[in-house]
C-alpha cells in the first residue's frame, strides 16, 4: 500500500508507446507536402502541447495550414490507430490495476486530446481524465496536474506523478508532486522530488514510497 493520496499518470511514451505512432503522422504529413522530417524533429516534439507542435512543424515543413489543421491531422491518425492497437509500456497497466485494487485514486493527465485518451482511458480504471484540450495552460505549467488533483480531491503535493519527459515532470513538480520518472525516448534533467528508473516492469504499489522515503 501507498502513502501517496492520489497517483497521477502522463499517457504518450508512460502508460502506452504512441511516441511512434506520432512520429509516422508527421512523416505522412511531411511527405505530402514534398518536405524533409527528422527524427530529431519528432524528438523535439516529446512532452509538448498539441498547439505548440503544431506550430513547429508547419514552420519546420513551410506549409500553409495553420496550427490547429496540422493538429487535426495527427489526432486523427493516433486516434484511429489507437482503437485498433495499443502498445502498453511495460508494468504501466500492471501498475494501474494493483494500484485500483488497493483503493488508490489515479488520474490521467496528458497533453493528447479527448479523441487519443478515450481508447487507453476505457480500458484502465481512472477516477479522472485531464486532456489539452482542456487546460489552457498545457504541461510544462503546473495546470493540468492542479486540475487532475482538484478533480480527485485531493492535494497535488500529496500526490506522485509518473511521467517520461521533462516538459511532464516539470509540470508535475511545479504542481508539487513528487515525480517518478521513466525516461523512454528522451533524457530527463534531474531535480529535486524527482526520481529516475528504468521501468515499472514489476513495481508494485509499496515499492513507490521507498524510491522517495
Amino acid at each position: 500500500m501507498t502513502d501517496y493520496a492520489a497517483v497521477l499518470w502522463d499517457l504518450d511514451g508512460t502508460i502506452v508507446d504512441t511516441e511512434p505512432l506520432w512520429m509516422a503522422a508527421e512523416h505522412e504529413l511531411a511527405a505530402e507536402h514534398d518536405a524533409i522530417w527528422t527524427e530529431e524533429d519528432g524528438l523535439a516534439l516529446v512532452g509538448n502541447s498539441l498547439i505548440a507542435s503544431g506550430q513547429y512543424i508547419r514552420e519546420k515543413l513551410g506549409i500553409e495550414m495553420a496550427a490547429e489543421d496540422v493538429v487535426d491531422y495527427l489526432v486523427e491518425r493516433l486516434a484511429a490507430s489507437l482503437r485498433d492497437h495499443i502498445d502498453w509500456r511495460p508494468g504501466a497497466r500492471e501498475l494501474i490495476t494493483a494500484l485500483a485494487a488497493e483503493g488508490v485514486p489515479q488520474a490521467l493527465v496528458t497533453m493528447s486530446y479527448v479523441s487519443i485518451a478515450e481508447p487507453v482511458a476505457a480500458s484502465l480504471p481512472f477516477a479522472a481524465v485531464v486532456t489539452g484540450d482542456a487546460v489552457s495552460r498545457p504541461k510544462p505549467h503546473p495546470d493540468p496536474y492542479l486540475l487532475a488533483a482538484e478533480l480527485l480531491g485531493v492535494d497535488a503535493t500529496d500526490c506522485l506523478a509518473i511521467e517520461d519527459s521533462g516538459t511532464g515532470a516539470a509540470s508535475a513538480n511545479a504542481a508539487g508532486c513528487d515525480v517518478l520518472v521513466v525516461p523512454h525516448f528522451v533524457n530527463v534533467p534531474e531535480a529535486e522530488r524527482r526520481v529516475q528508473i528504468a521501468s515499472l516492469l514489476g513495481l508494485q504499489p509499496a515499492d513507490l514510497d521507498a524510491l522517495f522515503r
